[in-house]
């Protein structure tokens, strides 16, 4: 079921990019995956600053094209701490943001254009 319009997941988005950039701090993570989240903050900013959608600036990359890497980030995240010897908090953590952003990406509307 597709109940996030456009607009909605570019909120959802920028949120994202704000957990990535604060949990090295809020979570005390150590060097690895802080460096990681550091690196998913920016990447993921960057994608939505150029997504062609309302929540974009640049207009690049398809909205389509968006939701098809979300939908790859949404599977590896979560694949990444047990690839990169996570543990603890830092594992937990990645494993919820990756569930969380592929849930958010397949409720998502990308034919939309809000």
């Amino acid at each position: 079921m597709k109940i996030i319009n456009a607009k909605t997941h570019g909120i959802l988005d920028y949120a994202i990019v704000a957990i990535f950039a604060l949990a090295p701090t809020i979570l005390n993570l150590s060097e690895g995956p802080m460096l990681l989240a550091y690196l998913l903050a920016i990447v993921h900013l960057s994608m939505t600053l150029l997504t062609d959608f309302s929540m974009g600036v640049a207009k690049i990359i398809p909205l389509k094209l968006h939701g098809t890497i979300e939908f790859i980030v949404g599977i590896a995240i979560p694949i990444a701490p047990f690839v990169l010897g996570f543990e603890g908090v830092a594992l937990y953590f990645y494993l919820i943001t990756g569930i969380a952003i592929f849930i958010i990406g397949n409720m998502t509307d990308y034919q939309e254009q809000s």
